[in-house]
């Protein structure tokens, strides 16, 4: 159930001891500088890496401290949640620790590696539905049904307590922050941190800006905040599925609206070249909805205004979609494409135009040259290549020189 008999915002004697209660259950993550990024937004940018947590994301926190308040009498009935991942496994985590029985309802489509993570760490794990909604609905009857305690991800305020956490380290490991960006699904963690560090900075007489990022594709915060209150927004599919959220929470939306200084989108793209970057530079495996702080600064959503912090919120991602986002990553930043080249049905063509490559500097990766299909004359051919780029105006070069040759490419969907 949403809670909603609290009307004042968390305090730091709250979050001091949240964090006090998670020493030994969650770990104190690193914070490290990204040079890159502080080179694109001209100051400098720590990097909170979160998915370096257990379970992979912040949200052991929140159900953690969530189910440490429980009475010995709701410990008894069991625990149950929803969730297509992060938040499954950190509720089954933190149940384990706790000597409580779980109960988690997820999608029959749930990435194995999470599904195997979830039950690994003694949770009963019950599969049903096409998408989290179906999840949502018999987690809500098996607690009615049996008495377990429902263990809502984000619209607690025991479970922004526990997120907000992350804030309270934030501030000690860069006392000078002046700007922490993070991603927004519900708004859990954004409104736990909020609340945090600007209690923090308040007792040291300062201020920091908090931003709030969202894909573009489910963005319910935006035009919530416009009309100051909560909305249920139409959503269409994104990669960053872990923040694709419909509906703000009641509890947090408050708080956000009173706290967050401003809340940005990003497109599917931002986020691809976002994981791109984390991989190259910073050497680390991040998920999509984890990706959208950075995916932000990269985007130039984020304006320069001193020490900065990007919050890595989570790290699980399935190895399948990873291999499909680098590739989208790379076609994003201009460093890969594919081109259909129709050419005539005679000798030396394909060797021409791998001349005509080589001369441009495109390393060809892969090749498909075929007469058959796609309403092809009997004197014409198809040549596929797909080539590594080195961005955005060499490929644009590339296309230039087969252009300039007499051939007609066309640049393929990635």
């Amino acid at each position: 159930m949403t809670d909603v008999a609290h009307t004042t915002h968390p305090t730091l004697a709250e979050f001091e001891d949240a964090a006090a209660f998670l020493t030994g259950v969650a770990v104190r993550t690193p914070m490290d500088v990204s040079e890159h990024l502080s080179e694109v937004l001209g100051t400098p940018v720590h990097l909170k890496m979160e998915n370096l947590q257990r379970t992979g994301s912040f949200k052991i926190r929140g159900a953690a401290y969530r189910m440490s308040r429980l009475t010995d009498e709701e410990r008894s009935r069991g625990v149950v949640a929803a969730s297509a991942g992060n938040h499954a496994q950190g509720v089954a985590r933190a149940a384990q620790k706790l000597g409580i029985p779980a109960t988690i309802f997820m999608p029959l489509g749930v990435p194995v590696p999470k599904l195997l993570a979830t039950r690994g760490y003694g949770a009963d794990v019950v599969l049903e539905g096409d998408t989290v909604e179906t999840p949502l609905r018999l987690a809500a009857e098996f607690a009615e049904r049996t008495g377990a305690v429902l263990i809502h991800p984000f619209d607690h305020r025991d479970v922004i307590i526990g997120q907000g956490t992350v804030g309270l380290e934030i501030y000690d490991d860069v006392p000078d922050v002046e700007t922490i960006v993070l991603g927004i699904g519900g708004g859990g963690l954004i409104a736990g941190v909020a609340a945090a560090v600007k209690a923090r900075a308040a007792a040291d007489g300062r201020t920091v800006r908090v931003i709030g990022v969202q894909a573009a594709n489910s963005a319910a915060y935006p035009s919530s905040l416009a009309a100051g209150e909560p909305l249920t927004v139409a959503t269409t599919p994104t990669i960053a599925d872990g923040i694709a959220v419909a509906r703000p929470g009641a509890v947090p939306f408050e708080i956000i609206r009173d706290l967050v200084d401003e809340v940005v989108t990003v497109t599917d793209d931002d986020i691809a070249r976002a994981l791109l970057v984390l991989l190259e530079r910073a050497k680390q495996v991040v998920e999509p909805a984890g990706a959208v702080g950075v995916a932000a600064i990269l985007a130039g959503k984020v304006a320069a205004h001193g020490p900065t912090v990007a919050v890595l919120s989570g790290g699980n991602i399935d190895p399948l979609l990873l291999q499909r986002v680098v590739a989208h990553g790379l076609a994003a930043s201009g460093r890969y494409m594919t081109l259909q080249i129709p050419l005539p049905d005679r000798p030396g063509q394909l060797a021409r135009v791998s001349e005509l490559l080589s001369i441009a500097g495109a390393n060809v990766i892969e090749v498909l040259h075929t007469r058959h299909g796609q309403g092809l004359q009997i004197s014409e051919v198809i040549l596929q290549l797909s080539v590594e780029t080195r961005g955005e105006d060499h490929r644009a070069h590339v296309i230039e020189i087969l252009q300039g040759a007499g051939f007609e490419p066309l640049v393929m969907p990635d």
